[in-house]
């Protein structure tokens, strides 16, 4: 029998007690809608070793109905977060070219939660597959705890701050023809609070980051 002891993951009543997670302002999210917005996200992202990662996808409703997502992917970095809207990938080449270098770069490593579902979805979007990522929910796992631990709880755990989950702007619509203000805040922090949880662990535990080829 294990008789390891394990930690407990705080709950929500206990995040709640935390200070707001410090994230990026509404200025420095941007949409990568345009040649010029690829341009600025390029110079911005190839400066980076690692940068916060993740996607987002229509939610589905019905019994057997197939998700079509990625409709979002979201870079981010030390100052800025990029979104990039696949409706504006067919008309953006060169914001698809230079997403589709990002995820394929074995220099630029792609750090975040829940990686593994992304391969596949990646793939269908951009022809292209992930390499050279951090799984941050097995890394957080390893400082004791006994279940795989998601971004929110990660945030609070690692960086004593609380990181807002609108159940609301969760489950909307990621494949619509705009995303609101809330939309955009919610997708580019989930991807910049990533790689604060692993900037903080790199700096405290580098033994539990495990680099995936």
């Amino acid at each position: 029998m294990d008789e390891r002891q394990f930690l407990e993951r705080p709950t929500k009543q206990a995040m709640l007690e935390f200070p707001a997670f410090s994230g990026l302002p509404q200025n420095r999210i941007h949409l990568v809608e345009s040649a010029q917005e690829a341009s600025f996200a390029r110079e911005q992202l190839r400066r980076c070793t690692h940068v916060g990662f993740d996607t987002e996808s229509k939610p589905t409703f019905m019994v057997g109905e197939t998700s079509t997502g990625p409709h979002l992917v979201q870079l981010a970095t030390p100052e800025h977060g990029f979104l990039f809207m696949a409706r504006h990938l067919t008309g953006n080449e060169s914001g698809r070219e230079l997403l589709a270098e990002i995820m394929q770069s074995s220099r630029i490593i792609k750090v975040g939660f829940g990686l593994k579902s992304d391969r596949g979805p990646v793939q269908r979007l951009l022809g292209v597959e992930l390499h050279a990522t951090v799984e941050l929910s097995g890394a957080v796992k390893r400082l004791g705890y006994r279940q795989q631990v998601g971004l929110q709880a990660a945030v609070a755990i690692v960086l004593g701050e609380y990181l807002p989950k609108s159940r609301k702007v969760t489950l909307s619509n990621w494949a619509a023809e705009s995303l609101s203000a809330a939309q955009q805040s919610y997708a580019a922090n989930d991807a910049y609070a990533s790689l604060r949880v692993y900037q903080a662990l790199a700096n405290t535990a580098p033994q539990l980051l495990i680099l995936a080829p």
